[in-house]
């Protein structure tokens, strides 16, 4: 058989034809289809977009099942860099050096050749953190921090180190003041603590551990907290609680908002170890600021008083009284004659409300908003009697027993100054500890008749070791004060009734 190669090429070529154009249309096929399924999951996917943008989990396999949206790229998260930088040159270290004159043990020595008892002075420094509050010098700080110091040094953010005066200070809010000799000093400004809302951001600002301007966030926690203070007793209910990390050296430091203004002032945490712990607390900047303008102002602390006794509107307390449950505010079972309330027409068995137009519901947030004003103070306070509404004009009153530590130890009280006595008076007289009157000015201690040089060793029974001791016992006073001591014309014992008087 002849091989005819013409043939076999043509039909080679058409068999090859065949075969292409096989793989051609598979192709196409192919490629039709995934185009057709990639237009059709685009669409869907902008259906789902334009409908319910971020992504959706279904929570349940059920049809009907709840869905919950998650939106990741539209969550914004905070921003604290302005905050930050614009505080951070007003927050100072506050270097402390306390002497204490302790008296030495005697040895077996002293016995055989009669060596005296000799006080030796022991010296420590202590450290913490303050805001500059005005260009020209003057600081914020606790009270706590510079209690008892002989020599105060304020070191700025810039490394400037400047000698500082203590102007004065409050042991009740644990509040003081300093001054340092300069001028156009970065402050922070002012903000309004009692605008703060639960759950706000907030920054800590100071020098932990001397770790100088270290700054932590958290969010308020609470409102119009109580802390008792080492002996039991409250000193103040308002503190704003945070959950920004403080430790030992944060004292006196800022608490400012997200807008880098100052809504309080640092002073104590709540630890079993004396390290954070989860809860921090501040001084809100309006009761700062009040007792920083008194001191300023009048060398001393006008304190407000309201005249009332107060509880918490629990249910036991609505049940007790045959108060609605409906009702919240702050109950009163005591009102004092003749004090602030009273005058206004407030009554035992009335529940207050608001003050000022801000709803209360703790005793707690009622001191902080009296702590925030002076006497003679014209202030409006709602409450509920038998079930109706009332509202009274309240000129709030104060006592004589206004306060305020000065420079190198020197307290001024009840009109006259005072501090603690030396080592050559307790000698001179054998007494163990007292606070000597240095001058009397006008106040209750000038009209009982206590002379200039009068040695108070105690107070309604209670031992005075310092002038601290003095100052807590009378602020805690009620309505008057026993005070006994040395008189320094004969060193007698002397006997003194001192009535606190309303302003």
């Amino acid at each position: 058989m002849a091989y005819n190669l013409s043939s076999y090429l043509k039909i080679l070529d058409f068999e090859m034809m065949k075969r292409n154009g096989f793989f051609i249309i598979l192709i196409s096929v192919v490629l039709s289809a995934v185009a057709s399924f990639a237009v059709v999951k685009c669409t869907r996917n902008s259906a789902r977009k334009d409908e319910n943008p971020g992504y959706v989990y279904n929570k349940g396999k059920a049809a009907n099942a709840p869905a919950v949206n998650i939106d990741i790229e539209g969550r914004s998260f905070p921003d604290f860099t302005f905050a930050a930088e614009n505080s951070v040159e007003a927050v100072v270290y506050v270097k402390v050096l306390k002497r204490e004159n302790k008296s030495r043990e005697a040895t077996i020595l002293d016995y055989f050749f009669g060596g005296p008892q000799y006080a030796q002075p022991r010296e420590s420094v202590n450290s913490g953190s303050g805001v500059i509050l005005y260009d020209n010098g003057y600081i914020v700080t606790n009270n706590h921090v510079v209690e008892g110091a002989v020599d105060v040094a304020v070191t700025l953010n810039n490394n400037r180190q400047y000698k500082a005066e203590v102007v004065g200070a409050d042991p009740v809010t644990d509040i003081a003041l300093l001054k340092i000799d300069a001028s156009n000093l970065p402050v922070i400004p002012m903000g309004d603590s009692d605008s703060l809302r639960l759950g706000e951001w907030v920054l800590a600002i100071g020098s932990p551990y001397n770790l100088r301007s270290t700054i932590t966030a958290g969010i308020v926690s609470a409102k119009g907290r109580s802390l008792p203070d080492m002996s039991g007793e409250f000193k103040i209910e308002s503190f704003i609680q945070t959950d920004a990390a403080v430790n030992p050296g944060n004292s006196g430091g800022a608490l400012v908002n997200a807008n880098g203004e100052l809504v309080g002032v640092n002073t104590a945490i709540a630890s079993n170890t004396g390290s954070y712990t989860g809860y921090s607390f501040a001084v809100p900047v309006t009761i700062v600021k009040k007792i920083v303008n008194d001191i300023m102002e009048y060398g001393s602390v006008k304190r407000a008083m309201l005249g009332v006794s107060m509880l918490e509107l629990t249910g036991e307390v609505a049940k007790e009284f045959g108060i609605d449950n409906g009702i919240s505010g702050v109950y009163l079972p005591e009102v004092m004659k003749d004090g602030s309330a009273d005058r206004a027409g407030i009554k035992p068995g009335d529940v207050i409300t608001a003050i000022d137009g801000v709803k209360v519901t703790k005793p707690t947030q009622v001191q902080e908003k009296i702590n925030s004003h002076r006497p003679d103070d014209n202030i409006k306070i709602s409450v509920v009697r038998d079930g109706k509404e009332m509202s009274f004009d309240v000129q709030l009153l104060g006592r004589d027993t206004d306060s305020a530590v000065g420079t190198q130890g020197k307290v001024k009280v009840l009109g006259a100054i005072v501090e603690d006595a030396s080592e050559a008076q307790l000698k001179k007289y054998d007494i163990k500890s007292g606070v000597v009157v240095v001058s009397v000015g006008e106040g209750s201690i000038m009209k009982a008749g206590i002379p200039e040089g009068f040695i108070i060793t105690y107070v309604n029974q209670t031992k005075i070791e310092n002038t601290q001791d003095l100052l807590s016992v009378v602020s805690g006073a009620q309505r008057s004060v026993l005070v006994e001591g040395i008189n320094p014309s004969d060193g007698s014992v002397s006997y003194y009734a001192i009535g606190l008087n309303k302003k």
